[in-house]
């Protein structure tokens, strides 16, 4: 190793080959060289990952080379010897930061199953039947109405266009009642996504970390200065939760009252009285 790289070096200096070709030449001489080098006890393949990624700072490491003290050939094997160090933390820590991503994204895919096709079937249509008829046995679908409205966030097309014929709408009405909604809600729903985006980062950012501490030695500066990391972004992410959770996602009853075109104080009596039924006609249901 150490005559052919002088000698590549020395070509170089005396203008027979250009930095371009100098590169080449090393790198061909490691790529087909193992054994020669510190890194002969690596797999190959892994072997020749590293030195692909080495070849982007071959140009780095004959620059900041000075002929002064050791040869090339010394230079080059120290410069390896160091960058096998950086390419071997850079590969552990992208393979914590893969194996983190993953396990932070076991519940984000059962969050996002296919959700499955709703039916309402003669139990439910009777239930919602009884929520829209009111004591004087008239049909009052504005209560069933606000409680969707005020539902919104969780309320899909597919949902909608199924409960409005049961609360006396075409289905285009209720749609456009509940687009109308979102618009009022956007900028809430929006903040809701942007906190909820934050706390994903902030799991797994904890995730990562807690990876990482596993590689590092018990009770060495680093071990204790991550594990203080650790506790601070466990602690932000507690707060952060705290935050997201005190954010309704529900509309308020003046929002409904101007989509359905009636007073705050009727939204407000509406729902109070369809809790009032829901709740009896739960304990009905139990003592059956």
């Amino acid at each position: 190793m150490k005559k052919i790289l002088n000698n590549f070096y020395s070509d170089f200096i005396n203008g027979k080959i250009n930095n371009t070709e100098l590169e080449s030449f090393i790198f061909d001489y490691l790529i087909n060289n193992q054994e020669k080098t510190c890194l002969s006890h690596w797999k190959k393949d892994q072997y020749e990952d590293f030195i692909s990624w080495f070849y982007t700072k071959l140009k780095n490491a004959i620059n900041s080379y000075n002929d002064i003290g050791s040869s090339f050939e010394a230079f080059i094997a120290k410069y390896l010897h160091v960058s096998a160090k950086e390419y071997h933390v850079r590969a552990t820590i992208n393979s914590i930061t893969e194996y983190s991503a993953w396990s932070a994204r076991v519940s984000e895919m059962y969050a996002h199953e296919e959700q499955p096709v709703y039916q309402i079937n003669q139990n439910a249509e009777s239930v919602i039947t009884n929520l829209v008829i009111d004591k004087k046995g008239r049909k009052n679908s504005k209560r069933i109405l606000a409680l969707i409205l005020k539902c919104y966030y969780y309320v899909s097309e597919d949902f909608a266009e199924k409960i409005a014929p049961l609360i006396g709408l075409k289905s285009k009405i209720l749609l456009s009642m509940l687009y109308e909604i979102r618009e009022k809600r956007q900028e809430k729903d929006d903040k809701i996504f942007l906190m909820r985006e934050q706390v994903y980062r902030q799991y797994y950012r904890c995730i990562v970390y807690e990876k990482r501490l596993d590689t590092i030695k018990e009770n060495s500066n680093a071990y204790n200065e991550l594990k203080i990391r650790i506790d601070k972004a466990k602690q932000r992410l507690e707060r952060m939760r705290g935050r997201l959770n005190n954010i309704k996602t529900d509309a308020t009853n003046k929002q409904i009252a101007e989509v359905i075109g009636i007073t705050k104080g009727t939204v407000d009596a509406s729902l109070c009285r369809l809790k009032i039924k829901w709740e009896k006609m739960s304990k009905n249901a139990e003592l059956n």
